[in-house]
């Protein structure tokens, strides 16, 4: 436990079936919907340093948490933070890296992980859970190879124009990052409600063969944590798909 060596990850080759743009610097919009009050900003001053991946996990992600996980996670976007926080409670034996930019989101995962009691205490954090509040491929591109066992997208920012579809985290580039970083036999969890970004990722997926996609369920599979966005999805009557890819050896 906690030993993680390098490994020799097969190549990838994407078919050309669709022709996307180079993506923009970053992939989001606004950071934040409204100014924060207070206790949400001393929650941004006091107690997000003290869960940030320091600048060194990006060399070394396991390094970054006390505890020597047995295997490193990673989600894009965790919105309001209760995929992340479930993650990370039934698993205390894995390190779980959870990114989000929108100041908002990353305030609510704070507040549960802070309750409001009138102080200024900060209980125990979880040992095995750090944040990113930058661009998730900034650090993804920076990971070694073969270092995630299992990678989260989960009810991603859609962006439903034709002319945003290089905003996507659903893109070629990022397969092929995402297939550099998990390692041979990890797991891929991708989920979306939008009709448009699920025909979309079936498009995407199908145009490279670094991984076996199996066809999405369409209910929560077992073990799964469910998330505020999808039952936004079902209270809305929309149909929500969950992919679960293999990275092949």
């Amino acid at each position: 436990m906690g030993t993680h060596r390098s490994r020799v990850v097969p190549e990838v080759r994407l078919r050309p079936l669709i022709t996307t743009k180079p993506q923009p610097d970053r992939l989001y919009g606004r950071q934040r919907s409204h100014p924060l009050r207070a206790r949400q900003l001393w929650l941004m001053e006091q107690v997000l340093p003290l869960l940030r991946l320091p600048e060194a996990g990006s060399a070394d992600p396991a390094g970054a948490f006390a505890h020597s996980p047995q295997e490193v996670w990673f989600e894009v976007g965790f919105g309001g933070g209760e995929h992340a926080r479930a993650l990370a409670e039934a698993n205390p034996r894995v390190g779980l890296i959870a990114c989000e930019v929108f100041e908002n989101g990353i305030c609510s995962m704070l507040s549960a992980l802070v309750p409001d009691d009138g102080t200024e205490a900060i209980p125990p954090l979880p040992v095995n859970l750090r944040l990113w509040d930058e661009d998730a491929r900034q650090l993804l591109s920076k990971l070694p190879d073969a270092t995630l066992s299992r990678l989260y997208l989960m009810f991603p920012d859609p962006w439903p124009k034709t002319r945003h579809t290089k905003r996507r985290f659903m893109h070629p580039t990022n397969i092929e990052i995402a297939a550099r970083v998990i390692r041979p036999g990890g797991i891929w969890r991708i989920a979306t409600d939008d009709p448009t970004y699920q025909d979309w990722t079936a498009e995407v997926l199908a145009g490279q063969d670094a991984f076996d996609v199996p066809p999405p369920a369409l209910e929560r599979p077992d073990g799964w944590p469910p998330t505020r966005y999808e039952a936004k999805a079902l209270t809305a009557g929309r149909q929500p798909m969950y992919w679960s890819l293999t990275r092949k050896a």
